[in-house]
């Protein structure tokens, strides 16, 4: 069971949240999809409430910030200095939209766009680093941004993180990011039929066909089939408010 403990290195997708319009009715549809069980919620924190697997975090839920817009989940990456990264994002011609803040010894967030308009997040660790397990039925396992024009995306990214690139053959303009070490930290590529615009999560899931079923059955709506990839089985589904988010499972469990 892959866990962590310590700060995530920097530029690692560390923690993914969502915000629901409607929190209880959320906590039901991934508890059952995802295995969740929820701690936290107090009202010092907005309501925000860590979801976790096997007693680890594995992501965050709140009550949506912005009920004008669609509930989404949000990408967050790791960073040392919260302020330092939002002034490469602002040179590199994205725009801080919140923060960075304080969130009590937890640690630092903000929130940013992206040129082409994709939202995402930083986060310094402090007592909480993000995501406790990863890789693991119900946690994140990959996240990867559609964007408009993949080159200038990959310009600014690199430009805020350092991120070096890798062209993934079978995949025509996608390619992997990673840091120094040349570990595959997630995606980038143009946009296709079925899958949202902006950062994507992924979610690992024992078998994608089963989660479609759950999802089905509790209103959601698979708008990229599953199918079979070099990385996993993989599908593209909305939950019943409309916040779209991907599951994979090994071809093997599919």
């Amino acid at each position: 069971m892959p866990t962590r403990d310590t700060a995530w290195p920097p530029g690692t997708p560390c923690w993914v949240d969502y915000g629901a319009a409607d929190l209880e009715a959320a906590k039901e549809f991934y508890a059952e999809l995802l295995g969740w069980a929820y701690t936290g919620g107090e009202a010092e924190f907005g309501g925000y409430l860590d979801c976790r697997r096997g007693g680890r975090a594995a992501a965050g839920m709140g009550p949506q910030q912005d009920p004008s817009g669609p509930p989404t989940w949000t990408t967050y990456f790791a960073t040392e200095d919260a302020a330092a990264a939002c002034a490469r994002v602002t040179s590199a011609g994205g725009t801080v939209l919140a923060g960075p803040v304080a969130i009590a010894d937890l640690g630092a967030m903000a929130v940013a766009l992206d040129p082409q308009g994709s939202v995402f997040g930083l986060w310094q660790a402090g007592r909480h680093i993000g995501a406790e397990i990863v890789n693991e039925p119900g946690s994140l396992v990959w996240n990867e941004a559609a964007v408009d024009d993949p080159v200038a995306a990959r310009e600014f990214y690199t430009s805020v993180f350092g991120f070096g690139w890798e062209e993934v053959d079978e995949l025509p303009g996608y390619a992997t990011f990673a840091m120094d070490d040349g570990r595959p930290l997630g995606g980038l590529g143009g946009l296709t039929a079925g899958s949202p615009k902006g950062w994507a999560t992924c979610f690992s899931v024992a078998s994608a066909d089963a989660a479609i079923a759950v999802a089905e059955r509790r209103g959601a709506t698979v708008t990229y089939p599953a199918e079979d990839t070099s990385f996993g089985r993989f599908a593209v589904l909305q939950d019943p408010w409309g916040a779209s988010f991907c599951v994979m499972s090994e071809i093997t469990g599919g």
